[in-house]
């Protein structure tokens, strides 16, 4: 390349992790390839009736599909490889790279979901480095989290060496023993770090986050004291936790029932990579277990977070086929609330509590770290990498702001970082960091039967209905405008001190005053009068519209209103033959 010949702008887009916690997705785009790092999903707010999953808006990816190359996955948990997927029924993905165990988390999910032909899976080791299209080599090299086999990756462009770190904190004495490759990155803060993306998760916590390893001597005095069964709930993919929980559980001679489909998945792949270990017999079906003494029994469940399907809700709920909590038993909750979930996780330890039930929870009691690196974690990675741009990634706006302070203290200037949102184009060049403007960005909600994505509009009507109910009102019409009957009036979920009746009466007026006076909109005379054409689509509309106007008035609410209209069979009309026959209204004709 001649030396006034100018790179193209790397360009850097965010579609979700930013100002929010999960579905973290970001891509990769040079001339005229594009590289995906991870497809995270997020968990539906109270406000998202029906919804299941929350998805990034990939309108972005979609539009520019024949221009990727492939993906990079960091580690398997769900904020980062749930929506894959969903994805793959889009848009085909060339190959996916990624640790072994977040692979074999994703083929399940890509079978389960029929898209296992669309894409290849390929698995990656510490410091392994792969070709993506012409422009990006991806290096991977161990770090260290709240699940096993994650990665930081140093992605190779033409105009230098980005370091993301993935989600990370630097862990000295790992359970697994797999420790940080902190030599590989200080060998690339040594040659030049062009940029550095960091998780911010944890960017207001002061200090270090604490070694996995120091949750161990806490949940062992906790099994040392329980005498009745011991319930322990964690995250699903919380393997170091997992093994250590399964230690104990041999230590104290209790065998293990595992409760939750995804937490038995996660064990089943764990095992066979070897990253779970413990003796067959440890691991026991539900039904083997009844017949155990209390003391002997450990059941291990999903729902450290209140999730309303998971099994510890559901045993909070006593609506669990199986399980009932007794006076005597020890409910352990070895993680935090998530934001947003707090809420729902100290209703089910109430629920529990009230049950009999001597529940461990909180920060106090030792029995939980994060996975995330706290401000002395973030500045040694900055340390280690001495990128001359900076991106702080992976958090809240304010976390974000916090990590960017941070990232100054350490030398690096403030016109070389930017603070950016889910959909901003960041420009990087070898002289410059920007923002050069914004693609599509925002939420794609995936219904409860999984079948589709649920509209802003669908998602409005399911928050009005939540909020202020629904009023159906049936009515049958005939051909000259009439009504045929009184309409029937059935309300849901309204709070209002009006007798039915009078409601009824109120509907029956108002219809009977748009039909008296806009009929003639609707209707089309032809034949010098012997056939009739009427838009009864158009007319019901225009009467949902307007019910629906003076309802929200009466009744100083706004519920949402469906009008189900019933109208007669075409007249027969005469000809000069003497025959009868039919003419077909407008409705019929579009239809």
């Amino acid at each position: 390349m001649a030396k006034n010949e100018t790179l193209a702008a790397l360009k850097i887009i965010p579609l979700g992790g930013l100002h929010e916690i999960g579905k973290n997705t970001c891509v990769f785009e040079y001339d005229d390839e594009i590289i995906l790092l991870d497809a995270g999903l997020a968990f539906p707010t109270d406000g998202m009736h029906g919804v299941n999953i929350v998805l990034p808006d990939m309108t972005y990816v979609r539009e520019n599909r024949h221009k990727i190359k492939g993906m990079i996955v960091t580690h398997g948990h769900e904020d980062h490889i749930g929506g894959i997927a969903f994805h793959l029924k889009q848009f085909e993905i060339p190959v996916i790279y990624g640790p072994r165990l977040a692979l074999a988390m994703l083929e399940g999910k890509l079978e389960e979901a029929g898209v296992r032909d669309r894409t290849e899976l390929r698995t990656v080791l510490p410091r392994d480095m792969v070709r993506i299209g012409k422009n990006f080599l991806v290096e991977y090299i161990r770090n260290t989290h709240s699940i096993a086999d994650s990665f930081t990756v140093a992605i190779h462009t033409p105009l230098g060496v980005l370091i993301h770190t993935g989600d990370f904190k630097i862990d000295h004495t790992p359970v697994d023993g797999e420790h940080f490759d902190l030599q590989r990155l200080a060998e690339h803060g040594e040659k030049g770090v062009l940029c550095l993306m960091s998780d911010s998760t944890n960017s207001e916590v002061p200090g270090f986050t604490p070694s996995e390893r120091s949750v161990y001597p806490n949940l062992d005095r906790v099994f040392s004291q329980a005498t009745g069964r011991l319930f322990v709930t964690t995250f699903a993919s919380s393997v170091h936790r997992i093994n250590m929980v399964l230690q104990l559980a041999q230590k104290y001679k209790r065998v293990v029932t595992v409760v939750g489909r995804s937490m038995l998945n996660l064990i089943a792949h764990a095992r066979n990579l070897g990253y779970i270990n413990c003796d067959d017999n440890l691991l026991q079906p539900l039904h083997s277990v009844r017949n155990q003494p209390d003391e002997n029994v450990l059941i291990l469940t999903t729902g450290s977070q209140g999730e309303p399907m998971s099994a510890m809700t559901r045993i909070a709920n006593q609506e669990h086929p199986h399980i009932r909590i007794r006076q005597g038993d020890t409910v352990v909750f070895s993680a935090n609330p998530i934001p947003g979930n707090t809420i729902a996780v100290v209703t089910v330890i109430d629920k529990l509590m009230m049950q009999g039930a001597n529940v461990v929870y909180g920060r106090d009691k030792g029995i939980h770290v994060s996975g995330h690196g706290c401000q002395e974690d973030q500045k040694l990675m900055i340390a280690l990498t001495r990128p001359k741009f900076f991106l702080p990634v992976h958090g809240e706006h304010r976390m974000l702001v916090k990590h960017s302070q941070t990232a100054q203290s350490m030398g690096i200037p403030a016109e070389n970082m930017v603070i950016i949102q889910n959909g901003n184009i960041v420009e990087l060049t070898e002289e410059s960091i920007s923002v050069a403007g914004k693609v599509p960005s925002g939420l794609e909600l995936v219904d409860t039967s999984g079948s589709g994505m649920v509209s802003a509009k669908v998602l409005q009507e399911r928050q009005r209905m939540a909020e202020e109910g629904i009023v159906t009102i049936a009515t049958a019409i005939d051909w000259n405008g009439k009504l045929m009957a009184k309409p029937e009036i059935h309300l849901r979920g309204v709070v209002t001190s009006i007798e039915r009746s009078l409601v009824q009466k109120w509907v029956q007026q108002r219809i009977e005053e748009i039909l008296s006076v806009r009929w003639s909109e609707f209707t089309r005379s032809f034949d010098g009068g012997e056939n009739q054409e009427v838009d009864w689509g158009g007319l019901q509309q225009c009467l949902e519209r307007e019910l629906a106007r003076s309802l929200r008035k009466e009744l100083h609410c706004q519920p949402s209103v469906t009008l189900l209209m019933q109208i007669p069979d075409e007249p027969p009309v005469k000809v000069s033959d003497g025959r009868r026959r039919r003419t077909r209204t407008a409705a019929q004709v579009a239809s």
